[in-house]
């Protein structure tokens, strides 16, 4: 039996990478999935924008789950770091999640029911040198994940946080062009790296499961949260990294 059978998603970043992976493992668990992105790829969306989140969640109606996946990471050492580029980070990675929680618990609160789930990083629970802005909205996100689990408990709403590890194998990292790889290197984020091999070989050598995050990693964590099996879980931020964040 499908586990989230004529359940309703919302997924935003869902048209490619990640979130199109999670758009597809819902389908594939019963979902009916609607993917927002900024490029279009199902709802145009953007997600920093108000009067787009809101007429995404009043087209679609009655949702049971709503992934706030989107965001961007620009990586920069902190004394040269551009600030507009830094607010962009926050612009997107925070406050587009607070747009989409909101709206989300809008809708969802009338029905009594209901599950969000942010896409986080370990970078919420860590700080990440030349990657300020990043980390830094992925903190203020599972404070934002906390306060609105606490607020819409008495609502039958769960809001929790998915914190994965390193997806060393997917185009955000090896693109080579403006994959993390390539801007860790030119970042020094990576003492003594000399290339981008060396750069991945210093992310696997911190995992003690000897690989990165997969797709399927992350998924299988969020069809667990989005479904009844975890009716009595919410405001949590589960770490998805191979045993390299363990709080």
């Amino acid at each position: 039996m499908k586990s989230l059978e004529n359940k309703v998603a919302i997924v935003t970043g869902g048209g490619q990478g990640l979130g199109q992976a999670i758009c597809q493992r819902l389908t594939a668990e019963g979902a009916k999935v609607y993917a927002a992105d900024v490029k279009g790829t199902d709802y145009k969306v953007d997600v920093t924008n108000e009067a787009d989140v809101k007429a995404l969640f009043d087209q679609v109606g009655k949702v049971d789950i709503v992934v706030a996946n989107a965001a961007i990471l620009i990586a920069e050492p902190i004394a040269e770091a551009d600030a507009e580029k830094w607010r962009a980070v926050m612009n997107v990675n925070l406050f587009g999640n607070f747009l989409t929680m909101k709206h989300a618990c809008r809708v969802m609160k009338p029905h009594k029911s209901g599950s969000i789930i942010q896409i986080n990083s370990k970078s919420g629970k860590k700080g990440s040198a030349a990657n300020s802005a990043y980390a830094a909205s992925k903190f203020g996100g599972i404070g934002l994940v906390q306060s609105v689990a606490l607020e819409m408990a008495a609502h039958g709403i769960r809001c929790n946080a998915i914190c994965p590890g390193n997806l060393l194998d997917s185009p955000l990292w090896t693109d080579p062009a403006k994959g993390l790889f390539v801007q860790y290197l030119k970042a020094g984020k990576v003492p003594g790296a000399k290339n981008v091999d060396d750069v991945k070989q210093a992310y696997m050598n911190q995992v003690p499961m000897k690989r990165g995050c997969a797709y399927e990693d992350i998924c299988n964590a969020l069809v667990f949260l989005a479904s009844d099996a975890s009716s009595y879980i919410t405001g949590i931020a589960l770490s998805v990294t191979g045993g390299q964040e363990m709080n």
